[in-house]
């Protein structure tokens, strides 16, 4: 599992048209990485709108969205729900294992998360729940983008953020 203060692996997922996204393509960038449980999670679909909704909040920060689900599917997803960010899936693995957001419950709920990093790549902001309502948090999200700000205008990294 991530951790705060630590640097995020160099994961490399695929966009909805095959083509490979490494995180590191995004150094130099904040980074808002959003896990849904599943691109039929009614509540994982509310936090997308809410993102959305809030993107002049968001701006200078790149919103990536990783699905457990097959790139067909995650294609169909975005196209019929007018996603305006990026949707990431696994190459040939489950995305959501390899920052330890596992399935929980034997196996059969997958976890939801939320993890922002700073233009180094450093885990700013860290937030996984096994049940979708606790897996995205508005006004912590929001509050780790400020601090990034705040951070980035001071020249701070004290590494507090959560």
């Amino acid at each position: 599992m991530l951790a705060i203060g630590s640097p995020a692996p160099d994961l490399t997922f695929e966009d909805t048209t095959g083509r490979p996204v490494r995180l590191s393509d995004h150094r130099g960038h904040p980074v808002l990485l959003y896990f849904l449980r599943s691109t039929t999670c009614p509540v994982c679909n509310r936090h997308v709108r809410d993102l959305a909704a809030h993107a002049a909040r968001l701006a200078g920060v790149r919103v990536l969205l990783v699905v457990p689900e097959d790139r067909g599917t995650a294609a169909a997803w975005r196209a019929r729900r007018d996603v305006g960010f990026p949707v990431l899936v696994g190459r040939g693995d489950r995305p959501h294992q390899r920052v330890g957001l596992d399935r929980r419950l034997f196996g059969t709920l997958q976890q939801s998360g939320t993890v922002l990093l700073d233009a180094a790549g450093t885990v700013r902001h860290l937030r996984a729940a096994t049940v979708p309502t606790g897996g995205y948090d508005r006004a912590g999200v929001l509050a780790a983008v400020d601090a990034l700000r705040t951070d980035d205008a001071t020249g701070a990294r004290d590494g507090t953020v959560c």
